[in-house]
């Protein structure tokens, strides 16, 4: 009887003539007792038919070797575009810092945008000092996805020698997701006399995701000189922005912000008045307990209990 952990039940069905039969083997080869299953599995990568590469190509993801990078490296090129993603992912997988080395020889040769992007993404969480400079000439690429992966790495490794670059982007790219991702990789910043002026005038950016990012980015570096343009994003027409903007101004604890604040207790969307609420307790003023008091009687029982907080953290 042919069985999942018998071998030569195994070698007949990863040569089978119906490639179904072969992509199953192979989804089978994690449980099974082959000796060598990276190798069965960088073999399959070559297989004749894309939905057996592809299974392939995203078991490889849990082997951490410079074989089974290689090979999902040369995946990214494969025709198969359901391969290629496969492979992208288990290469985005990657968590040991040495494997880096084949994806950092792998960047000048890559042939096309997908798989630069592929190669950037798998690099960023590995934080490795020598793709500071392929990144960030990276941002020249013509091809959106380059730019977002490469500011991907770009802000993990936190050199300030591409703030310049970054802020460049966060204005002036014309794709609105590569400005927000450049205005999030904005806050690992120290001077921020060079990036609070980009991300001011990312506040009055077209794309409201750019000024949503903005406002948390400003909070997050603690910015007290953006104070007045977070108030004045507190009228933005989009509730998730001004969401954001209450949130920072609260870890600002801006007394200044008081008046919007107590407004936003009232606004229509509960999640606004929610963060409003926190954000007035972080400020810690007693101006804000009548406005708090009455928020005690909101229909959300979630704002109630957050303006009790609130009070709380005032009369302590």
């Amino acid at each position: 009887m042919l069985t999942a952990n018998n071998p030569l039940d195994f070698q007949s069905r990863l040569t089978s003539v119906d490639p179904e039969v072969r992509r199953i083997a192979v989804m089978n080869l994690l449980d099974s007792d082959e000796d060598d299953i990276e190798a069965l599995l960088l073999a399959a990568l070559q297989d004749a038919d894309g939905k057996v590469r592809a299974e392939a190509a995203r078991l490889l993801e849990g082997y951490e070797t410079h074989s089974a990078v290689a090979g999902l490296i040369r995946a990214l090129e494969d025709s198969d575009v359901e391969v290629c993603e496969a492979a992208a992912m288990s290469l985005y997988e990657l968590k040991e810092a040495p494997m880096g080395d084949g994806l950092l020889a792998a960047l000048p040769k890559a042939k096309t945008p997908f798989s630069q992007a592929a190669l950037f993404r798998a690099l960023r969480e590995l934080r490795r000092a020598e793709a500071f400079a392929p990144a960030l000439a990276a941002l020249q690429a013509p091809t959106v996805e380059v730019r977002c992966a490469a500011l991907g790495v770009l802000g993990y490794l936190k050199n300030s020698a591409a703030l310049t670059e970054i802020a460049r982007i966060a204005g002036t790219d014309p794709d609105p997701e590569a400005r927000r991702i450049a205005v999030g990789a904005l806050g690992f910043a120290t001077d921020l006399a060079l990036v609070t002026p980009a991300l001011q005038r990312a506040l009055h950016d077209v794309s409201w995701q750019v000024r949503e990012e903005a406002t948390v980015t400003l909070g997050k570096l603690l910015a007290a000189d953006a104070i007045d343009d977070l108030i004045a994003a507190m009228n933005d027409p989009y509730w998730q922005v001004c969401i954001k903007a209450a949130r920072s101004l609260g870890k600002l604890k801006a007394r200044a912000a008081l008046p919007v604040l107590i407004d936003a207790l009232g606004h229509e969307i509960s999640n606004l008045r929610k963060e409003a609420a926190i954000a007035l307790g972080e400020v810690g003023d007693k101006a804000a307990i009548p406005a708090l008091e009455t928020a005690l009687k909101d229909p959300d029982p979630d704002v109630r209990k957050l303006a009790q907080l609130a009070l709380n953290q005032i009369l302590k």
